[in-house]
């Protein structure tokens, strides 16, 4: 397993997009499977959002200030999928909203990937290097493991605080 950030990033990346696909193909009346789907959701985009703003996010702040733009709009879009998230938390699958609050939350989510892969990462790649990523990826995997699992553990919720009073 590759220790560079940006790596362990886009492979989240992957396995969040998976289950986005999982969701999308479960069909209309698949509410068990949809609530299932959307734990998994919401628990990889918990963990995978706190690791970026705790970790990556502020590094690259500090290390490539060019980007400062872009990590500033990462932090909003992250507290837009994270309000998104508490209310599906709170949600029933079989509540009418449920389907299309999480489709916004994949629409959104799938463009802030996007955004993240094809203009930012090149741009901190370049900037860093492979041993700085290397270690900011050593931090992320450390941070992983004490990261909160769910949108509603005080750990989520202090980002999601934070977001707003800062």
């Amino acid at each position: 397993m590759s220790n560079d950030a940006i790596v362990l990033l886009k492979d989240d990346h992957k396995r969040i997009r998976k289950l986005f696909r999982d969701f999308e193909k479960a069909g209309p009346n698949a509410t068990t499977t949809k609530a299932k789907i959307v734990d998994g959701i919401l628990e990889a985009l918990t963990v995978h959002t706190y690791i970026e703003n705790e970790c990556m996010y502020p590094a690259v702040r500090e290390l490539v200030p060019s980007t400062e733009d872009d990590v500033l709009e990462s932090y909003e879009e992250h507290h837009v999928a994270d309000v998104l998230c508490m209310e599906l938390a709170a949600m029933s699958a079989d509540d009418e909203r449920f389907d299309a609050k999480t489709t916004v939350l994949i629409e959104n989510v799938d463009h802030h990937i996007d955004e993240e892969e094809q203009e930012w990462f090149p741009q901190v790649r370049e900037a860093l290097g492979r041993k700085k990523l290397q270690d900011i990826g050593e931090q992320m995997i450390d941070l992983r493991r004490k990261a909160p699992r769910y949108p509603t553990r005080p750990g989520a919720l202090k980002k999601a605080v934070d977001a707003v009073l800062d």
